[in-house]
């Protein structure tokens, strides 16, 4: 399914067998309506190519990151606005 979240002609990350990797194994998630949390070590690209494989197929994407200051309001504020605007 297209969700027409056109960005513009962006340059695309270099493919290795990682970032392949990563996009086979997130499309299947989406395929079975699950989700997919790349974890690994800082700078390793995890962020971007969530990012790449959301523009790719058009997917609004939202990234955050938890902090120390984040409580169950911030987080229930994001989940409130992915809610209003049909993201979720």
């Amino acid at each position: 399914k297209y969700f027409y979240e056109w960005v513009g002609n962006t340059g695309r990350l270099v493919i290795t067998p990682l970032t392949d990797r990563c996009y086979i194994t997130l499309t299947m998630a989406l395929k079975l309506y699950l989700g997919g949390a790349p974890a690994g070590p800082a700078g390793t690209g995890k962020t971007e190519t969530t990012k790449d494989l959301a523009r790719a197929l058009a997917i609004p994407c939202y990234v955050f990151n938890c902090s120390d200051q984040m409580n169950f309001q911030s987080i229930a504020d994001i989940f409130r606005g992915l809610a209003q605007t049909g993201a979720w």
